[in-house]
């Protein structure tokens, strides 16, 4: 298997473009391609599995251990002939300024997989070249096998950006792609418009941007380790099986990490989809609905609407069954939600909570989660991570029972979240399960006494 992760020198300078185009281009020769991302980014990763037609997987080693970003990159990598990995930020980017801690640069040495570099060089001329030679020696414990050049202006500026580079750098450049805006994503306040939303961007201009670099060269050069193609993986055993667990996925709720669904069925949980949007029912027999992050907000008018759904949920809530609502689902558990507009609309009221919608990010970064009480995803003193981003804050609440205590890496704030009210579980913290997997029998327990209640009856 060939495997590599795509860095940048920064956010913004189109490392997810890139990607979806050697993607796109992969595929076109019918190679498998597996894509992962770096980080905690659910958007990134959406588009990534749409264009490799497979579900993207996040790596991250501040939420997780070595171990379990190794066991994800191979049960995910076996059988394919291509593994993609985005990185997020810079390179070297982290949780903190004096260390690699949670970095892209981390996880290239972690799996041992050689880096391609991306690069803005829109504004850039020779002084590109001191950039590339700084990347290519700050940290001896990676391996370089290619440059990228973005948004270059032409024939002629490339021309001048490759002598420079290859005059003091031994790392090829494998091609550039110009300033295109037929190849922009469009994007919103919290990143790049949802693939859910589609893409933005023609399959056919992502081949032929992606066949402009010299993947053959790449390939070439990005053999794997096989150490982690012939890692050990386990099944789990499915005590669990036939608890159903609604996932709600449309365009209003997309959000969530694809391992914590791995989990889930591991357990033996069948995931049952459907939309709020669309859906004027529950599917049958549900014995826990989880609902992840998104966009509710742009889709408040006909989340209020589906007014058969909203009763079928709070009926749900009624029959003592579990629901687990993370961000932009604990916004739709809420009472009211009131948009950037100042329009308000109602939403399940499962919640004593309302909501508005805010101009700027209320928490941004990494959170640890010790349970203060026991929940619904486990008993107290449970620890796990996750992470925080939203652009929305609770204005008015009746009392509030937490469950959570959460420490904000990035601002050092402690506070009380998870709000618990009878079986439901609202929080803003996107948790990633595979930090903590006992959170999944935990929570599939309490589906399963949801399912005997129902058996009684």
């Amino acid at each position: 298997m060939k495997a590599f992760v795509v860095a940048g020198t920064a956010s913004g300078v189109g490392k997810t473009t890139v990607v979806l185009a050697i993607i796109a281009a992969l595929r076109s020769r019918y190679l498998t391609v597996q894509p992962f991302k770096c980080g905690p980014d659910f958007i990134d990763g959406g588009h990534l599995a749409l264009v490799a037609n497979r579900a993207a997987r996040n790596l991250d080693t501040w939420m997780l251990n070595a171990e379990a970003n190794r066991e994800i990159f191979a049960r995910a990598s076996a059988g394919c002939d291509v593994a993609v990995v985005e990185g997020v930020m810079g390179l070297f980017d982290g949780v903190t300024g004096s260390s690699e801690e949670g970095s892209t640069a981390e996880i290239a040495k972690l799996l041992d997989l050689p880096v391609v570099l991306v690069l803005d060089a829109g504004n850039s001329a020779r002084s590109i070249a001191a950039v590339v030679r700084g990347f290519e020696t700050f940290d001896p414990g990676l391996r370089f096998v290619g440059i990228v050049l973005n948004r270059v202006a032409g024939d002629g500026h490339y021309r001048m950006l490759d002598s420079a580079i290859c005059q003091s750098s031994a790392v090829p450049v494998l091609g550039w792609l110009p300033m295109e805006a037929d190849a922009v994503i469009p994007e919103r306040y919290l990143g790049l418009h949802t693939a859910a939303e589609g893409i933005g961007v023609s399959t056919s201009t992502l081949t032929r941007l992606g066949n402009r670099l010299d993947l053959e060269q790449l390939l070439n050069a990005t053999n794997c380790n096989q150490r982690l193609e012939t890692a050990h993986t386990h099944n789990l055993d499915s005590k669990y099986e036939g608890v159903r667990v609604g996932i709600a996925r449309d365009q209003a709720f997309s959000f969530y990490y694809e391992d914590n669904l791995d989990l889930l069925r591991e357990h033996g949980a069948e995931i049952v989809e459907f939309s709020p949007l669309r859906d004027s029912v529950l599917p049958e027999n549900l014995h826990a609905l989880y609902f992840g992050g998104g966009y509710p907000e742009l889709h408040a008018a006909t989340l209020s609407d589906n007014v058969r759904l909203l009763r079928d949920i709070r009926e749900f809530v009624e029959a003592n069954k579990p629901i687990y609502a993370e961000c932009g689902g604990l916004m739709y558990m809420a009472e009211k939600l009131a948009t950037i507009e100042g329009q308000s609309y109602s939403m399940a009221g499962i919640l004593p909570v309302a909501i508005e919608m805010t101009k700027s990010l209320v928490h941004f970064g990494y959170a640890d989660v010790a349970f203060a009480h026991d929940c619904l995803l486990g008993k107290k003193g449970t620890a796990v991570r996750g992470h925080s981003f939203h652009c929305s804050r609770i204005i008015a609440h009746d009392p509030l029972h937490c469950a959570y205590r959460v420490h904000y890496s990035l601002s050092g704030r402690r506070e009380e979240e998870g709000f618990a009210h009878r079986r439901v579980l609202g929080s803003y913290i996107h948790l990633h399960f595979r930090s903590n997997p006992a959170l999944v029998p935990y929570f599939l327990r309490e589906a399963g006494a949801a399912r005997r209640l129902v058996g009684a009856q």
